[in-house]
């Protein structure tokens, strides 16, 4: 009977998956004899009760089956398209005879996932055939590579390397105090001292989770966006940065937003949201921000919206020179192109084209040579600046694997093979509570406020091998000394740019093989002395002796899996501070909110969804509020699993036994006090109470127990304790003992949660 019920059970869920069914290559199943050089795909999407309707696809093919885990031919990436199909292919040129697997994933527009069965299709003698990018390769005679220094040869115009302040990844930096804070933006932000980024794009915070946590709005209402408000660290962050580099470019773009704004973020009043936040910038920071990506993270854009609100509005509010860039999407091969050809109104507006990881997202040291996303033939021809608006999204200390070495030949492959002239990485900083989404990710590492340590990882000091050889804006690549050393592999690359207002010049170089490289170095260019760095696994950013060029040229030996910078500039260097040690977080552990202002951000806490600030209470005393009256625009909403409620994490990932309470007063809906908590989303053990008096023990989603507060009275402050011995869970409220379970022993951080209502904490405490 058993089994009976169980078969029952699955062909009932079976019934209420979504389905991605019917592949079709020019209207037909696994057909051959295909001449088209770029034929179309359709498939048919089923839904069920919960998504009625597609959100999202990603197509995918490759040459083989196994391939398509990492696809070689094309791979459209996420994108939120209801459409079905036709849609062109627009990967790699196809060859004639040639057999290609596809699948199609598919999202529902309220969540869900599901993958097709590989379908094929095999290629006929193709009519006007496509020809297929060769990268550069220089010229090798007797084993010696040359690479010749002209001038006079055309390139594009540098436009720098920056970071992805997003995502919650920046939360903790701003709870560090001086001056280690100081020490680690110095790292970041300094020119010639470490990193050295050149643009910061910053998350214009909606409220809502963004990755490792969500990041508060300017204006969470539509009667705070009359009189918008600095909140979070984002614009800190900013004025930070510009204080260490003057030259520092900025932009912003959102990730979510504010209840009010939907269902239609692309509205008047959301491009008055976007304009407010310059208005906060200015006002507040004196900081005029540079780039607005003026579209939601990943989720494309809207051209109307755009050509008749976003820019009108930046022009008659005096943001003139403030620039649209676009569409910061994370779906591959450049496909606005296609729409900026046909429309003048939407070409004029889009001043910079942006997309995300063109490396995919491939995490080996064989990243560099997956196809990715690469730019497109009309991307290119089109000479406007091409950026890698967000890529990359790995650990800075590893040297191998897609590590540092890894990312300094993205760099130079950016350039060689997409005439991409930005790349932005995500993140420039780990300052992410550990266990938390994503926690590794980042050039450098700093998530324990409390002691002040920090960790600087190799990827700083890969990322300066470009940074402080060359500014942003003011060189330009040479495009014929920019190449790879062997045609099968961009492991070994070498870009080269010259300084446009002098004869300096740089090139980057990195190896996978010893190489010789002799260097020509003609008329109009420095022939003075050439300064050596080196980037190993041993020991990054080691100034070597200087070569004097002899007749205008140069020979060079470079070891194996190594990163070079030779110049004929000065001043670089390898800033470093003395780094405290590390020390847990503190134990016991008391919070009264009392040593930040109003409006600020509560220290060592991290926001997972919902927005918590310093509010003043009626006795003059500080608190914490929960600040968002309703959710919001979700961010990835069809793509990924919502974080439930608006919650904050505080703590120690390790705490195992102890204590927490927390006073709080109920403004409407209910309030959590959890412990154990494991990360972003909310599992762990969680005692919610009510306004009406009701209570509940959760772990994650399974209820443990529940109840209610006799003569429960919902105006004035109450007591939320947990206490954890092993495996004994006790709750109190106002000091009396509502329940005892026994579970799992497990650890995790301390959490407070709330509805979407303006619930207040205060007295937090951690004991043993």
């Amino acid at each position: 009977m058993k089994q009976i019920v169980i078969y029952l059970w699955c062909l009932c869920s079976a019934a209420q998956a979504i389905q991605v069914k019917d592949l079709k290559c020019e209207s037909q199943s696994n057909p051959t004899g295909i001449t088209l050089a770029r034929p179309s795909f359709s498939w048919t999407f089923i839904g069920n009760d919960i998504s009625q309707e597609q959100g999202g696809f990603r197509v995918m093919m490759a040459t083989s089956i196994e391939k398509l885990k990492y696809p070689d031919l094309w791979d459209t990436g996420p994108t939120s398209k209801s459409e079905t199909g036709p849609y062109q292919y627009l990967g790699e040129p196809l060859k004639s005879g040639q057999k290609v697997y596809w699948r199609v994933t598919v999202w529902g527009n309220n969540r869900g996932v599901r993958h097709s069965e590989p379908a094929w299709f095999e290629m006929g003698d193709i009519v006007n055939p496509e020809k297929a990018f060769e990268p550069p390769v220089f010229e090798q005679k007797d084993g010696v590579v040359k690479i010749n220094l002209n001038p006079k040869d055309e390139g594009r115009t540098f436009e720098g390397i920056g970071g992805v302040s997003a995502g919650a990844s920046t939360d903790l930096l701003y709870d560090y105090k001086d001056p280690y804070r100081d020490h680690i933006l110095d790292i970041l932000f300094k020119p010639k001292f470490g990193a050295g980024f050149q643009h910061l794009k910053v998350e214009m915070g909606g409220g809502e989770n963004s990755t490792c946590g969500s990041e508060p709005s300017h204006a969470i209402t539509r009667e705070e966006l009359k009189n918008p408000v600095s909140r979070g660290y984002e614009f800190w962050f900013m004025r930070a940065a510009k204080d260490r580099n003057p030259n520092m470019i900025l932009e912003y773009l959102p990730w979510s937003f504010p209840g009010y704004l939907k269902p239609n973020i692309y509205s008047k009043e959301s491009a008055e949201y976007f304009v407010t936040f310059l208005d906060v910038a200015k006002r507040d920071w004196g900081l005029d921000i540079d780039w607005v990506a003026a579209a939601e993270n990943e989720n494309y854009t809207d051209r109307d919206w755009l050509v008749n609100e976003v820019r009108p509005m930046l022009d008659a509010r005096g943001y003139k020179n403030v620039k649209i860039q676009g569409p910061d999407d994370n779906s591959g091969d450049w496909q606005i192109f296609e729409e900026l050809e046909k429309d003048p109104e939407f070409d004029k507006v889009i001043e910079a084209v942006g997309y995300h990881y063109v490396t995919g997202r491939e995490f080996t040291e064989d990243m560099v040579d997956g196809r990715g996303r690469p730019t497109t033939a009309k991307a290119k021809a089109s000479g406007r600046p091409l950026w890698a608006s967000e890529d990359w999204s790995w650990t800075g200390k590893d040297w191998g694997g897609a590590g540092a070495l890894n990312l300094a030949r993205i760099y130079n492959k950016f350039y060689i093979r997409d005439k991409i002239t930005k790349t932005l990485i995500w993140a420039p900083i780990g300052s992410i509570y550990k266990s938390v989404t994503w926690d590794k990710a980042g050039a450098m590492k700093a998530n324990s406020p409390w002691s002040g340590y920090y960790e600087v990882w190799p990827t700083i000091w890969a990322t300066a091998h470009t940074t402080q050889f060359a500014e942003a804006n003011d060189w330009q690549y040479l495009d014929n000394a920019c190449g790879l050393f062997d045609a099968s592999t961009y492991k070994g690359s070498c870009v080269t740019m010259k300084n446009k207002n002098s004869s300096d010049w740089s090139m980057i170089i990195c190896t996978e093989e010893h190489e010789t490289i002799e260097v020509a170095i003609e008329k109009g260019l420095s022939n003075t002395l050439v300064n050596v760095w080196k980037s190993s696994e041993k020991e990054q950013f080691v100034q070597l002796e200087s070569i004097e060029p002899k007749n205008g040229s140069f020979t060079i030996k470079l070891d194996p899996k190594c990163i070079y910078s030779l110049t004929t500039t000065t001043g670089q260097q390898k800033g470093q501070y003395s780094i405290p040690e590390e020390t847990p977080f503190p134990f016991p552990y008391k919070e009264d909110y009392e040593d930040r202002k109003v409006g600020d951000l509560p220290k060592y806490h991290s926001d997972q969804t919902g927005s918590f600030e310093i509010v003043r209470k009626v006795d003059g005393t500080n608190c914490l509020k929960q600040i968002n009256p309703e959710q919001g625009y979700d961010w990835m909403r069809v793509y990924r699993r919502s974080n439930i409620k608006p919650n904050t994490l505080v703590g120690d990932v390790t705490w195992t036994n102890f204590t927490c309470s927390v006073d709080v007063f109920i403004e409407g809906g209910n309030v959590e006090l959890g412990g154990r908590v494991q990360g972003s989303y909310l599992k762990g053990y969680r005692l919610m109470l009510e306004k009406n008096g009701n209570w509940t023990l959760v772990f994650d989603k399974q209820t443990l127990a529940q109840g209610s507060v006799e003569n429960f009275d919902a105006n004035i402050w109450h007591k939320l304790e947990l206490t954890f011995m092993d495996k004994e869970i006790e709750a109190f409220v106002d000091g009396h003992s509502i329940t005892k379970v026994s579970h799992d022993k497990k650890s995790g951080y301390v959490m407070l949660g709330s509805s979407y209502d303006g619930n207040l904490f205060d007295n937090l405490e951690v004991m043993p």
